[in-house]
């Protein structure tokens, strides 16, 4: 499975919690509320100021690797 950028920040972590790591390495830490699980990862990037591509990058391995 490939993570998008208009992936739902919910989708990721209904697949794996363990991915909120790197949510919170962007300063997400309200992932436990409903507007942010709503939220499209493009979306939670473009308002952490947050680089995308490095997001999406490194979630991708993450999930390579389990």
């Amino acid at each position: 499975m490939k993570i998008t950028k208009d992936m739902l920040i919910g989708e990721v972590l209904d697949i794996d919690t363990g991915a909120a790591e790197f949510f919170f390495e962007i300063g997400m830490h309200c992932l436990g509320c409903p507007a942010s699980r709503g939220e499209t990862i493009e979306q939670a990037c473009a308002v952490h100021g947050t680089d995308c591509e490095a997001l999406l990058e490194k979630l991708n391995k993450y999930f390579e690797n389990k």
